[in-house]
């Protein structure tokens, strides 16, 4: 079992808060990570992890985000899957929580699939929810 990790900062000291990967925000599935791996591997970025996140946009008011970056920051939640760390924000897990990731391939084409049971309601393209 991973161990992930929250930064939780008092007095200006910070510490981090352990918890199973089952409470983390996000899962990613198998395909995801060796994809995520791939495309790290590709770009020669040595030690970086991903970051999953919704931002505001998209056709149905949030749009997810993935993006590759070297370091954690305050108050994320990190863990370590496979040799690959995953950061999410705080504001992000609130939106992301149960969310699973994954990679599927098909006549359409090849991209990530985030499966939100909090979406109300998402966009033909699958990447913008409510």
């Amino acid at each position: 079992m991973s161990e992930a990790t929250n930064s939780s900062c008092q007095s200006g000291s910070c510490s981090p808060i352990s918890f199973d990967w089952e409470d983390f925000p996000v899962q990613l599935t198998d395909a995801a990570i060796e994809m995520v791996k791939v495309a790290l591997a590709e770009e020669n970025l040595t030690g970086h992890g991903l970051r999953v996140a919704v931002r505001g946009g998209g056709c149905s008011g949030l749009e997810y985000a993935l993006d590759f970056e070297e370091t954690s920051r305050m108050g994320d939640s990190v863990i370590t899957i496979d040799n690959l760390q995953i950061f999410v924000d705080m504001a992000s897990s609130q939106y992301l929580k149960g969310t699973t990731v994954d990679y599927v391939k098909g006549l359409s084409g090849a991209g990530f699939k985030f499966n939100n049971p909090n979406a109300r309601r998402t966009c033909g393209c699958g990447h913008s929810f409510s």
